[in-house]
């Protein structure tokens, strides 16, 4: 690990105004940052601890008017296990917890889960492109490639954990986060503070697609300086009507090969709200629009789960060694309505 500056803020406003220097990151629960730092894909000259602000609206989850506000400095373990959380908002309480082991759900925040980089195998590899050496290295590359001062862009061969939505053919690396698929499917709103004072943003315009990317190292639309504090998810019958389903190599805590956070309303026998939210399968936290308008306004049948589930996929992009996410998708978005139609409500 390189040397760095550790500072502890005393505020919000001094965390602010130290992030917004040149060379400063933000460290909360660290548990991403870290491992980063040692590898060298992050390089920050000055790290700012945020972790001892006692700010209540940084650590609170309450029911704010209409809204479900969750402080950023929450702990996932916290937000897993909170009472208004598991009945509110089953689907975000499913997905913290299924997504790390207690030690790291223990510390992680809310805040930071969200701002994972996206992942792909090489992202660890030990040979990658240094540009800040001025060395290119001549092993085949694959995944995400990390650039000497932290900024990555992604080479063209895909692997097996490689998005088949969101992609450029430059760039198919998925983001690797549980808890943002809830976000993103119930119209969530992220709170900001940042040097121009508090602004509100949807969730779902947080991570920039590789489309639209101006910069190979842009993954967030975030000034510098800004700092999340909460995330505002609407209440509905839906969300309280909610589940998150993870398929992954292995039981024990592992990233998605692809992952669904489902909420549905029924009004008898009739759709009357779902919201789908995609893992695993994509560069940013996936909205499923197509499969939504296809079960809204009717019934919710096996063969209108199927058809649902085929329109979350139609503009995917596969290679050989992910075409399996496809069906794994399709399955996923099937099993967590499946199960939601067997709940009352």
């Amino acid at each position: 690990m390189r040397t760095f500056a550790y500072e502890r803020a005393a505020s919000l406003s001094d965390a602010v105004s130290r992030a917004a220097e040149p060379g400063a990151m933000l460290y909360a629960g660290g548990t991403t940052m870290l491992d980063l730092m040692k590898l060298g894909v992050y390089r920050p000259e000055r790290v700012i601890d945020i972790t001892y602000l006692d700010d209540p609206a940084l650590r609170e989850i309450a029911v704010d008017g209409e809204s479900l506000r969750l402080g950023a400095l929450v702990t996932m373990n916290g937000a897993s296990e909170d009472a208004t959380v598991k009945e509110r908002a089953p689907c975000l309480s499913e997905s913290l917890w299924l997504a790390a082991t207690q030690q790291l759900r223990h510390m992680a925040t809310l805040g930071g889960n969200v701002m994972q980089r996206t992942r792909d195998t090489y992202f660890r590899h030990p040979d990658w492109l240094d540009l800040a050496e001025g060395e290119a290295s001549e092993v085949e590359t694959y995944g995400n490639t990390p650039y000497g001062d932290g900024r990555l862009t992604a080479v063209r061969q895909p692997t097996r954990l490689s998005a088949v939505l969101g992609t450029t053919e430059g760039d198919t690396a998925s983001y690797p986060g549980d808890f943002a698929q809830g976000l993103v499917a119930f119209d969530t709103v992220v709170e900001i503070t940042g040097p121009d004072g508090p602004r509100e943003m949807p969730f779902a315009e947080l991570h920039i697609r590789p489309a639209d990317k101006a910069n190979e190292g842009d993954y967030a639309r975030l000034a510098p300086g800004e700092v999340i504090t909460a995330f505002r998810v609407p209440l509905s019958p839906a969300l309280a009507r909610s589940t998150y389903i993870k398929a992954r190599d292995r039981q024990s805590y592992a990233f998605a090969n692809a992952s669904a956070a489902v909420g549905l309303e029924m009004d008898g026998e009739t759709v009357t709200d779902v919201r789908i939210g995609l893992g695993g399968v994509a560069t940013v936290p996936w909205r499923a629009t197509a499969a939504e308008d296809v079960l809204r306004d009717g019934p919710l049948t096996e063969e209108t789960m199927r058809t649902a589930a085929e329109a979350a996929f139609a503009d995917a992009v596969t290679h050989e060694a992910n075409a399996f996410k496809v069906p794994l998708g399709r399955n996923v978005i099937v099993q967590a309505l499946t199960t939601l139609s067997r709940m009352e409500g």
